[in-house]
């Protein structure tokens, strides 16, 4: 069994050093008020059993509570007054140097906690470790200084989660929609370099791909470009081509006939699009930007955003080579294909692609295909989005369609009727047409429902008045966020603010006008509502009798964001956290406030946002028509998937899938695996098998568990990870049942 010291390092959990912590306590008491040392064997060896079935790796503070209570339950106050006395001491002497052990405990790879923090951060390189440690100062001075007391007690405590803590100290924002369209078209400026309109197709994807690293750096959360942006160039290209070819023709003294130089044009266009694809493959998965990785890059795929005939069809070709580049992979340092992480993918379901016979229905075989082997793209149904997404004057079926943020967030719609009136100073704008690109989220504050529900003791009444507490709790943490963001000048982020990517303001300007009005939002997170339910009903919200009151519970945090947008003109939205790592320290929290209590805290993790629990048995076509109701109640940001087992022998199932899922919800993935064994080659699935109380990965084939040459590829928040996850999160993919 292992445990976690203050640093944040993992080590061998040893009885004896909490028989002498309980014995120095012992000693300070008059003799007459001491324990024997059968009751502090007995103490010692309670808490070890308590560790042990606490379905977590415990940390030192949780062991110290669990002595605390050991000794008051065989009636020695006064040592377990000592102790305490004793722990504050010592607690007192360590704030001044925390952050320092950190920091350094980082600089060493011994600290599990930041090792495991993000699934596609590699810990041990150096441009990690730099952010992982302004990112431990950032945290230090914003939980001593900069948020108030009662928020950061909040956090500690995982009662609700302040995200991005590490970047909070800096004016910056969570995630946006790159507008490329205005960078590539109108010219931009890249570190004091005019980078102007380009005159290829290879040429915009590899200014595009530098637009990435630069908006990458200056933000912290995820972007998302759409390839219909880069489709008016392949007809620049094309044009380009076809001058070059009737130059040579003329060289040599040559007449082709206009079929033949259609046929030489457009193969040399195919090359030249297949090379600029590449340019955005290889080189999203090969830049590091300023925090230790690789941009959090989304590429949107919406044959229907094309705004001509001819800009449809080259858009197609873009498609087409990025689900052929994507389904083949990238090479690992063996020389094996494998799955990259980066760029996620999303592909549009539309009425012209997603039946046999459909013009681009070949586009969806292949997107089906590149799913069953790679676990991209994922879908977006055109149908149901435009059910959803009504910007003002829009009536249902007639709404928008737009890429999320990041892994899941989604901008509100735009309420203003007239793309903001051009707030932003886009040289692009469109007047009366719904603004996208160029807007962005401020961050995100967590509520942890199942927090709420067992302080109420199952009392409706009581959970109501707690609940009502807890979001006002999170709505003052995000007006925190977006008071850090106000007075922000444009100078702090040029590519952002200045130079198109989401303004053109002036230098010197404030970005304050880009934060109200709804042209940016601010995301209400949430997690655990099966857990909550489960809690308040005795049953799983797929209960037809738990539903209802799992429905309300989504509307009342529903409401109050409409209320908290009405009083102060801020797109406030509902948002499924993707709880990467917080869904441990959620469960830990849970299990340290509440103990151990069946169903509800017997596990490392708890459930993402509205999901169907991972244990729960159920077919897909029933969880996606399950989870759709709660989709809609998530407009900041949600998405729904099925656990799936190797179909790249089942193509005909894939693609039943994904027509159910443009009937019946939003925006949904399928998961698979993709791993590989560096040591034997083995390129099934990898397994998760327990030691020691301690979850790892271990190839089946060799026996291998050296993490460093097993390539595991698991879809685990809404996008893929590739450097491993935390216990909590092990456990919940370990746990995962099949639905197909």
């Amino acid at each position: 069994m292992k445990i976690i010291k203050r640093n944040g390092s993992e080590v061998t959990f040893d009885v004896a050093k909490i028989e002498n912590a309980i014995r120095k306590a012992n000693m300070e008491v008059p003799e007459d008020e001491r324990l024997t040392e059968r009751e502090i064997r007995f103490a010692s060896l309670n808490v070890t059993d308590e560790c042990m079935e606490s379905g977590h790796t415990v940390t030192v503070e949780e062991v110290q509570d669990l002595v605390e209570d050991q000794l008051m339950a065989l009636d020695h106050f006064e040592v377990a007054r000592k102790y305490i006395i004793y722990r504050y001491v010592q607690n007192q002497k360590r704030q001044k140097n925390t952050t320092d052990d950190k920091i350094l405990s980082l600089i060493e790879c011994n600290n599990e906690e930041v090792k495991q923090e993000n699934s596609n951060k590699n810990p041990t390189v150096v441009s990690v470790q730099r952010d992982y440690m302004a990112g431990e100062v950032s945290k230090d001075l914003t939980m001593r200084d900069l948020l108030p007391a009662d928020i950061v007690q909040a956090h500690e405590e995982g009662i609700i989660h302040f995200h991005d803590a590490d970047y909070y100290a800096q004016h910056m924002h969570n995630c946006d929609l790159i507008n490329l369209d205005d960078m590539l078209q109108n010219g931009t400026v890249i570190s004091g370099t005019l980078i102007e309109r380009p005159h290829s197709f290879s040429t915009a994807c590899n200014i595009a791909t530098q637009i990435i690293a630069q908006v990458a750096s200056c933000q912290y959360g995820g972007q998302s470009i759409s390839l219909t942006h880069l489709a008016p160039f392949v007809d620049v290209s094309r044009k380009k081509i076809r001058r070059s070819v009737y130059a040579e023709m003329e060289t040599i003294g040559y007449k082709a006939t206009p079929e033949q130089i259609d046929e030489m044009v457009e193969k040399r266009l195919r090359d030249e699009v297949a090379r600029g694809v590449q340019t955005i493959q290889y080189q999203v998965v090969t830049l590091m930007t300023t925090n230790g990785q690789a941009p959090f890059i989304t590429v949107f795929m919406y044959l229907n955003e094309a705004r001509s005939a001819q800009e449809k069809h080259d858009l197609a070709l873009i498609i087409e080579e990025m689900l052929k580049q994507r389904y083949q992979g990238v090479k690992n340092e063996k020389g094996v294909w494998i799955t990259p992480a980066f760029p996620k993918l999303i592909y549009v379901l539309e009425e012209d692609n997603i039946h046999e016979g459909d013009p681009y229905f070949y586009l969806t075989k292949m997107a089906a295909k590149c799913t069953a082997k790679r676990m991209v793209p994922d879908y977006i149904s055109e149908k149901k989005m435009r059910e959803y997404k009504l910007s003002k004057g829009e009536t249902e079926g007639h709404g928008d369609v737009y890429t999320c943020m990041g892994c899941r967030s989604f901008l509100t719609p735009d309420r203003s009727g007239n793309g903001y009136d051009n707030v932003a100073k886009a040289k692009n704008y469109e007047p009366g047409k719904p603004k996208y690109y160029g807007r962005f989220n401020q961050g995100v504050v967590t509520i942890n429902l199942p927090d709420v529900a067992l302080s109420s003791d199952g009392d409706m009444d009581k959970f109501w008045k707690i609940f009502d507490e807890r979001l006002e709790l999170c709505h003052r943490a995000l007006r925190c966020r977006h008071d850090r963001l106000c007075g922000t000048l444009s100078d702090a982020a040029p590519i952002l603010w200045q130079y198109g990517a989401l303004a053109r303001l002036d230098k010197g300007e404030k970005i304050d006008k880009l934060l109200y009005g709804g042209y940016s939002t601010i995301s209400l997170g949430y997690a655990g509502l099966y857990e909550c339910v489960k809690y308040m009903t005795g049953k799983s919200h797929t209960d037809e009798e738990a539903k209802p009151f799992a429905l309300s519970v989504m509307q009342h945090m529903n409401d109050k964001c409409a209320e908290w947008k009405e009083a102060e003109n801020i797109d406030y939205s509902l948002y499924g956290t993707p709880l990467e790592s917080t869904t441990y320290k959620f469960a830990k929290c849970l299990q340290k406030r509440f103990g151990v209590v069946k169903g509800i805290t017997d596990h490392g993790y708890i459930t993402n946002s509205y999901h169907v629990n991972v244990r729960e048995k159920i077919d897909a076509f029933t969880k996606l028509k399950f989870e759709s109701e709660f989709q809609r109640l998530s407009p900041g940001g949600a998405i729904s998937y099925v656990e799936v087992p190797n179909m790249q022998d089942n193509l005909e199932a894939v693609i039943r899938v994904m027509q159910f899922i443009y009937e019946n919800i939003m925006y949904a993935e399928l998961n698979t695996k993709s791993d590989y064994c560096q040591v034997c080659g083995y390129d099934g699935e990898i397994k998760i098998v327990e030691d020691d109380g301690k979850l790892v990965w271990e190839c089946p084939h060799c026996g291998n568990r050296d993490q460093s040459k097993l390539n595991v590829t698991r879809r685990t928040c809404g996008y893929i990870g590739t450097q491993f996850w935390n216990q909590g999160r092990t456990e919940e993919i370990k746990d995962r049942v099949l639905h197909l």
